[in-house]
Parts: structure tokens; C-alpha cells; sequence
């Protein structure tokens, strides 16, 4: 049976914290907030933890996980930090962003974690909770959004019941993802960078971080190295209809900004992910507004969002929750 600690009150923070500690000891899994999404938490070095997520989750095994570590000094027990990474870490660690680096030549994370490769996807959270809990434990936690693989991301401890159940230990509810959107993803290689996956953090606040421009990012062919690069994914049951202008018979509607949609009061249901036309807050609603209209209606129109500045991820998870789902 699940159980479920609220991290906002005091009692409940210190039992809370105790007893997920106590589960990922026994390679039992855990949903632990962070500020981006609620991931499922289990012991990166056990092999048997690892194989649990990929269980819960139904995710393929040839979709890597992120590793959490508690500072940037832990990192280098798992990773070769170079230069670049360095740079990037003293700017944005502890936060949203997830380096792919080199493994360390030697590393105890469970190959399952990286699925083989000879990289690793590392990152260090902010989100207070996690924080706790990673220095509590003692060990790095592999976490990957605590839903079922291809779903939207769990941004509420509820979505994270909903979808997987009995199979979480231990819910550490925290209220809202501060973010709502998953980390970005940046792969460093011989001091060159690229985004792999788009998300909290701009590509304008990295290159400028950086002092010159990322490398293109991969094309869809391009073999995964990181989570979230699966061309069908962050999906909702019904079927999305992007750059909508209209609404059609029985469509529910994702709206930003007021824009003026022809047949909007035909809509089934209609969320507007900032009526104030803010990307921030729109990528911080994205995903829960995609769960409640999803609970209304078999297809959603999405009107255009601007693909600038968290408008880059807002569409890039967009389109692979549109896209044609195997």
C-alpha cells in the first residue's frame, strides 16, 4: 500500500523523509518532487531498484534514466566533468538542467541506468525535498518522471497515483511542480554542447551561461542518448490537433493568451495555459492541463504557442504528444 506524506507540514516532512529512505534501502521505489516533475526515485546503484522503475514505468530499455546527486562533487563519481560541464554546473546546479557526460571509468550506477551507454545523464536538483532526501540516503537516485512511460509527466503527487499506484512505497507530496516541465538536457563531448531535449531552462540562458551558441540539436533519427527524445511521447489519451484556429465537434480546447478561435464556445472544455500570454506560466501548467482535459474529451485542439524563450519546450512536448502513437 502507498503512503503518502505531506512534505509542507513539519511532522509529516521528518516521517516522510525517514520512511522514503527506508523504502529505497530496500529497493522499493519512491515519488519525490522536484521543482521541474515528480520522479520516481529508486537507488542508482542497485540493479534491482533500476529494473523496478523501468517496471512500473513500462518504459523501454534502451530509454536511459536521469541520475540525481546531491552536489556538484558527487557528480565526479559517476561522470567526467569537463570544462564546459564545469561552467555549466557553477551556473544553473542545483536546478533544472541535466548534463550527458562521459561515465566515470569507474562507476557503480546500474548499467540498466544508462542502457548500456558510456554516457550517463546526471543532474542536481534544487527542490528543498529532494535535496533532503538525496543527503538523507545517501546515494545518487536515478528519477525519471513518475508516470507511466509515454503519459504526460506527473506534476502533483494525485497524478502520481493515478497512474502508477501501488507501485510507489512512498509519496512525497510537496504541492505543485514549481516548473512543470522537465529539465533540459544538454550532451557535452569534447567541450562542444547541444540540447538534447528542450526544457526549464532556455537555450538563450545556456548560451549566454556559455558565451557562444549550442550546437545544432539531433534530428528525430538520431539514435537516444536521453530521456524524453522518443518522437511519440508526454501523451494524453486523446488526440492533440496543433496550431488549431477553430474548434471542431467535441473537440476540448488548450488555449494561451485569449486568442480569438473560431466555434471557441463549442469547446467541450477549455484551459487557457496563461490568459496573460506568459511562457513561464504556461510551461508550468502545461502538463496538468493536458491530464484534465484529457478527463473531458477525445481530442484537444491546441492553439499556436510561440516557440520562443520556455515556448521551445511548451511546443517541443506539444508535438510528441501529437505525434503518431506504436
Amino acid at each position: 500500500m502507498t503512503r503518502i506524506f505531506d512534505m509542507n507540514s513539519p511532522d509529516d516532512r521528518a516521517r516522510g523523509l525517514g520512511a522514503a529512505a527506508a523504502a529505497l534501502g530496500e529497493d522499493r521505489l519512491v515519488a519525490v518532487p522536484t521543482e521541474t516533475v515528480y520522479g520516481l526515485a529508486a537507488d542508482a546503484f542497485s540493479p534491482t531498484a533500476v529494473a523496478a522503475v523501468f517496471a512500473a514505468k513500462g518504459r523501454p530499455n534502451f530509454n536511459p534514466l536521469i541520475v540525481h546527486c546531491p552536489s556538484v562533487a558527487a557528480v565526479g563519481d559517476v561522470a567526467v566533468m569537463g570544462e564546459t560541464a564545469e561552467r555549466l554546473a557553477e551556473a544553473f546546479w542545483p536546478g533544472p538542467l541535466t548534463l550527458v557526460l562521459e561515465r566515470a571509468p569507474v562507476s557503480r550506477i546500474a548499467p540498466a541506468a544508462t542502457a548500456g551507454l558510456a554516457t550517463v545523464a546526471v543532474r542536481v536538483p534544487a527542490e528543498p525535498v529532494c535535496r533532503d532526501l538525496l543527503g538523507l540516503y545517501g546515494k545518487p537516485l536515478v528519477a525519471p518522471s513518475a508516470n507511466v512511460s509515454g503519459h504526460v509527466s506527473a506534476t502533483t503527487a494525485a497524478h502520481v497515483v493515478a497512474d502508477l499506484g501501488d507501485a510507489v512505497a512512498v509519496v512525497l507530496d510537496a504541492g505543485p511542480s514549481a516548473l512543470g516541465i522537465e529539465s533540459t538536457i544538454v550532451e557535452v563531448s569534447d567541450d562542444a554542447a547541444r540540447i538534447l531535449r528542450h526544457g526549464a531552462l532556455t537555450r538563450a540562458a545556456i548560451e549566454d551561461a556559455l558565451g557562444r551558441p549550442l550546437q545544432a540539436a539531433p534530428d528525430k533519427d538520431t539514435a537516444i542518448v536521453a530521456p524524453g527524445m522518443t518522437a511519440s511521447h508526454y501523451a494524453p489519451r486523446a488526440a492533440l490537433r496543433l496550431d488549431a484556429t477553430s474548434v471542431e465537434d467535441g473537440e476540448a480546447l488548450l488555449q494561451f493568451g485569449g486568442q480569438a478561435v473560431a466555434n471557441a464556445d463549442g469547446a467541450v472544455a477549455v484551459i487557457d495555459l496563461s490568459p496573460s500570454g506568459d511562457l513561464d506560466e504556461a510551461a508550468t501548467r502545461l502538463f496538468a492541463a493536458l491530464r484534465d482535459l484529457d478527463a473531458v474529451a477525445d481530442r484537444i485542439a491546441v492553439v499556436p504557442i510561440p516557440a520562443t524563450g520556455a515556448g521551445e519546450a511548451i511546443n517541443d512536448r506539444l508535438r510528441r504528444a501529437a505525434a503518431p502513437r506504436y
